[in-house]
């Protein structure tokens, strides 16, 4: 089936073409880039185990879970994170979140420096954004970018180990890294 897709200029042109568009993408700096990857075994279970874990933590009322193929609108375009957690609400024909709180990434060989560079500052200009995590994802190893009380994000903090936690003070939660990572180290 071939299926005429218009010009696509802005994140509103990319998101109403998304809808007939087969595949992973996103829309960054007026350019729709293909996200064409191989995900592993342990890249499926981190993403099921912390969108699980916030899920049975989280008020429903109060905020929603979502994985892979949801959006968020950043300065850039529009990026579909691995996790996010945003705010109760909004349209359920919504195409984007209207207010993250959380974003997180698992690192694959393809991402690595998309989620350690040009990401970190899309996400964390965000201003409903609390926290920024990216997870490694053969090992219990997490990076954590927090908006301190002065409303910046600082460097990141590195949490390594399946005895240690992720701690996510915007939810008052404290999440162990081996329950995130069983199965999988």
């Amino acid at each position: 089936m071939n299926i005429q897709v218009p010009a696509i200029r802005t994140a509103d042109d990319f998101l109403r073409a998304f809808e007939v568009l087969e595949g992973k993408r996103e829309f960054v700096r007026g350019k729709v880039v293909d996200l064409t990857i191989n995900v592993s075994r342990n890249h499926a279970r981190l993403t099921t185990a912390l969108t699980v874990v916030l899920a049975r933590h989280l008020d429903p009322d109060r905020f929603e879970v979502g994985a892979a193929d949801f959006g968020v609108r950043t300065r850039d375009g529009v990026r579909f994170p691995d996790v996010l957690v945003d705010t109760a609400g909004g349209n359920g024909r919504d195409l984007t979140a209207h207010a993250p709180l959380l974003v997180a990434e698992i690192l694959s060989p393809s991402s690595m420096a998309r989620d350690f560079g040009e990401k970190v500052g899309e996400y964390t200009a965000l201003p409903s954004l609390l926290h920024y995590v990216v997870l490694a994802q053969d090992e219990p190893r997490v990076w954590l970018w927090q908006r301190g009380e002065d409303g910046a994000f600082g460097t990141p903090e590195m949490i390594a180990g399946a005895g240690e936690s992720l701690p996510l003070p915007g939810f008052g939660l404290t999440l162990p890294l081996a329950e995130l990572y069983r199965g999988i180290a």
